[in-house]
């Protein structure tokens, strides 16, 4: 039995919070001001209308479109990465589908620990499941990359644990993306390209909105290429086992670049909407949401001359298959809300969300289907060079009905809201061509299939072998929650906020949680701050229902091997329990400080203790003891791996956040300082089952993934300076040193480094600005890995592979324009 003596602790201090004056509540680091003529303000954290960040109890960083503009980064996740430093948005190459959507974290902790909002709603997840060497390996988290950016008038991030305000996954944090929703418009586009002549970028936006005593309507078109880039070195690798078997080299014995390491190519259109529209003198009708189209190719590890997978008479000098990937987005929110007697709101709304990931091998081939015993001997025959390798589609529909309000309290108001939400998730697995996982033609695996050189043939294509019918999955899963929060001035001086939620979920069971939070002003400058909570993440249906069961050669002989699906009878064969939901219970104390010369300063620490984190394990095979092996010889299967409660981790870090208004040269000069520190601790390792030793279930190279596969160090030194018609952006931005020992086995380290960011923008018009700039101005690379790393190094990994959090393309130089009307 866990102790939950903490747990308790904190729901019993939230009760006493709600019973007697309470909140729910969450602040800005950013010293902008609340337009005063917007009715409804949803600051992320608190439901009190009108509430700015800076009278806030928990700490929020609010990123403005402006901001996100002047990083030069044209996409979403990254121009957050550079504005915010809690949040990670890591680089990954050959990493199939992770190429396309890449994982994004917040506090050093998990893709789908933290929680996203559009428009203060919830947002569907993702429907692929990350399953390579990359960070959030095992998890499903969100893809924010399918919102354009032209379409954001603002990003909230509360860094504070939030499940008792707004669910599961909330645990590290809240990330809530605000649409425009202003008059006017503007056409904005973007050109650029990386030092070395790839990346190239074209972007182009139209954003158009108009605005009545009625309401309003905004509207976003987007469109961005992103051309692939490739820093692979020649391959110097001599002929070896394993993956890298075969020549590499070219016919005359010189190295050549055979892989592609590097971003992916990624061509992204969007359709966005928000709209709101007066009903009567009380009541609005409100919609947004929009649809967005992406086609990403990548590639996976090539196959030389002499390998077994290697058809010659198709491939003479061996091939690089090709991934192509289809991520389509879909997402619409309907909601009235309205006033009640005695200045009380109700708002009602139904939001859908279909998020679909395809896959498609190019470039690639199905050993087995090509070559096909028959009587009197083999036969050759054609065989295709790409295929449908299937798709994941996870769709989630959320319905809430909230009411907020402030009641009489010994002539002090407290602040109330109250609401109920039920959600349903569901998820597909489709099974692709044939071609794409099938044991030859007939896929009978009671024959031997030979390769033209005489070796046991593989099933499936190569790359991303595709899913089988036997994993097709179409699931679903229903939960409903209810929370009541509240904030109250005990004195003028002291805000006391408190939250409490439960929700049931039909597999993962209910949870309650708890949030306490407290504001003391000590004088008009200076103020402190503090939270407790407790917090919960159920298990996603991506992680209960995905599998993936391929054929593979495990000595000399070909078994089934792959991941077995959670709800699956065969995972409670080798002891492996139904998923359960992650706890926490996480602290905070901070400072907020000011001075009259315009300095503020936010110092904020925090510490979030998890327990029974959902992970993937690695392949088990059967030496794991002999159980284990009649298990998978029972099952037809020579490894299986499974979405496990195995790992209680502990976080602790530190956010310090300082900004200083200034003159400089006649011009207005804001310089913002930013830093973040973290460490993340493995606690314990569980192995759930009987049959798997805890080191196997979850290795060392897991393990140090968690603690040190995201930077323990960030940091952002920006200056913003404005005179007439000029404007200089300049940011120095850190990433810290990140570890791993994926494929090697061997521990390396890849050292901090400093990237510098600089444009220069001018107003050829009121209307219209024209922006030059570069992003890593001074063509930083990673640490090479050098002979740490072979034989990938020798393959032509220069940089490394598995976590490298800016990225390995060096410079980025660009142009843009903005016509505003």
């Amino acid at each position: 039995m866990k102790e939950k003596t903490i747990k308790l602790s904190v729901i019993a201090l939230a009760v006493s919070a709600v019973c007697s004056a309470s909140p729910v509540l969450a602040q800005q680091q950013q010293a902008e001001e609340v337009p005063e003529n917007i009715e409804r303000i949803v600051t992320l954290g608190s439901r009190v209308n009108g509430r700015t960040a800076t009278e806030s109890a928990s700490p929020v960083d609010i990123i403005s479109s402006e901001q996100l503009a002047e990083t030069g980064a044209s996409e979403l996740g990254k121009a957050i990465q550079m504005s915010a430093p809690s949040f990670n948005f890591s680089s990954t190459t050959i990493s199939d589908g992770s190429d396309i959507i890449r994982p994004a974290t917040l506090r050093g902790l998990g893709p789908d620990q933290v929680l996203v909002l559009v428009n203060g709603k919830r947002r569907h997840q993702q429907a692929l499941v990350n399953v390579q060497e990359t960070i959030g390996k095992g998890s499903a988290g969100y893809d924010i990359n399918a919102i354009p950016i032209t379409a954001v008038e603002r990003v909230e991030i509360l860094r504070d644990g939030a499940a008792a305000q707004y669910g599961s996954d909330a645990i590290a944090g809240v990330i809530n993306i605000t649409l425009k929703s202003g008059d006017g418009g503007s056409v904005s586009a973007e050109i650029g390209q990386t030092y070395e002549g790839d990346g190239e970028v074209n972007q182009v936006g139209l954003n158009l909105g108009t605005t009545n005593d009625k309401g309003y309507f905004n509207f976003t078109l987007e469109y961005r290429d992103r051309g692939m880039t490739n820093r692979a070195a020649p391959a110097t690798l001599e002929a070896t086992g394993g993956q890298l078997i075969g020549d590499w080299w070219d016919r005359n014995g010189d190295p050549v670049v055979r892989l592609h390491v590097g971003d992916a190519d990624s061509e992204n259109y969007y359709a966005w909407f928000n709209s709101a529209y007066t009903l009567t003198g009380s009541t609005e009708l409100y919609a947004f949401g929009g649809i967005s189209s992406r086609d990403g190719g990548s590639a996976g590890f090539f196959r030389g001359r002499g390998h077994p997978r290697t058809i010659e008479t198709i491939y003479p000098d061996g091939f690089l298959p090709q991934l192509k990937t289809e991520a389509d987005d879909q997402s619409i929110a309907v909601g009235l809300r309205g006033d009640l007697p005695n200045a009380w709101l109700w708002d009602a709304s139904i939001v859908y969300g279909k998020n679909e990931f395809g896959f498609n091998s190019a470039n690639s081939a199905n050993v087995s289907w090509y070559y096909e015993p028959a009587p009197g001997g083999g036969i050759y025959a054609d065989t295709p060079t790409e295929a449908f390798d299937g798709e994941l589609v996870f769709d989630q529909t959320t319905f809430n009905l909230d009411f907020n309000g402030t009641i009489d309290v010994n002539n002090e108001l407290l602040y109330l809201a109250l609401g109920v939400e039920f959600r349903t998730d569901g998820y597909e697995i489709n099974a692709g061509d044939p071609v794409s996982w099938a044991y030859g033609r007939s896929n009978d695996p009671s024959i031997t299939i030979l390769t033209p050189s005489g070796a046991p043939a593989e099933a499936g294509i190569q790359g991303f072998p595709g899913f089988s019918p036997g994993q097709e999955v179409d699931a679903s899963r229903d939960s409903y929650g209810a929370y009541v929060d509240a904030e109250y001035y005990v004195t003028p001086d002291w805000l006391l906020a408190g939250a409490l939620r439960y929700e049931d979920y039909d597999i993962a069971g209910d949870n309650i949680s708890g949030k306490i939070s407290t504001r003391y002003d000590i004088t008009n400058d200076f103020s402190v701050r503090g939270t407790l909570a407790t917090g919960f993440r159920a298990p996603g249906v991506q992680q209960i229902y995905y599998s993936q069961v391929l054929t593979n050669i495990v000595n000399g002989t070909l078994v089934q091997t792959g991941t077995v699906s959670n709800d699956d009878e065969v995972a409670r064969q080798f002891g492996i329990n139904r998923l359960e939901e992650e706890t926490s219970e996480s602290a905070s104390i901070g400072i907020i400080k000011r001075w009259r010369n315009g300095l503020d300063l936010t110092i904020d620490l925090y510490q979030i203790n998890i327990d029974d984190r959902i992970v993937i394990s690695e392949p088990l095979t059967a030496d794991i003891g002999t159980e284990f092996a009649t298990i998978l010889d029972n099952n037809n299967l020579g490894a299986a791996q499974f979405f496990t409660n195995s790992v209680d981790t502990k976080t602790q870090g530190v956010d310090i956040i300082a900004s200083y208004p200034t003159e400089v040269l006649s011009g207005d000069l804001v310089l913002t300082t930013a830093l973040s520190f973290v460490n993340t601790d493995v606690e314990r390792v569980n192995s759930v089952s009987s049959l798997i030793p805890a080191e196997q279930i979850f290795n060392e190279t897991q393990v140090l993934r968690i603690e040190e596969g995201q930077p323990s160090e960030k940091a952002s030194i920006m200056a913003d300076w404005e005179r007439d018609r000029w404007s200089v952006n300049l940011a120095f931005n850190y990433f810290g040193a990140v570890e791993g020992q994926a494929f090697t086995g061997i521990k390396h380290k890849w050292d901090g480094k400093w990237l510098t960011d600089l444009s220069v923008g001018y107003d050829l018009t009121d209307d219209f600005k024209l922006v030059v700039g570069a992003n890593n101005l001074f063509d930083t690379y990673p640490d090479e890995w050098g002979s740490a790393g072979v034989p990938f190094s020798q393959a032509g990994f220069k940089y490394g592979w598995e976590t490298l959090p800016f990225g390995i393309n060096g410079g980025y130089y660009y142009v843009k324009a903005k016509y505003s009307f």
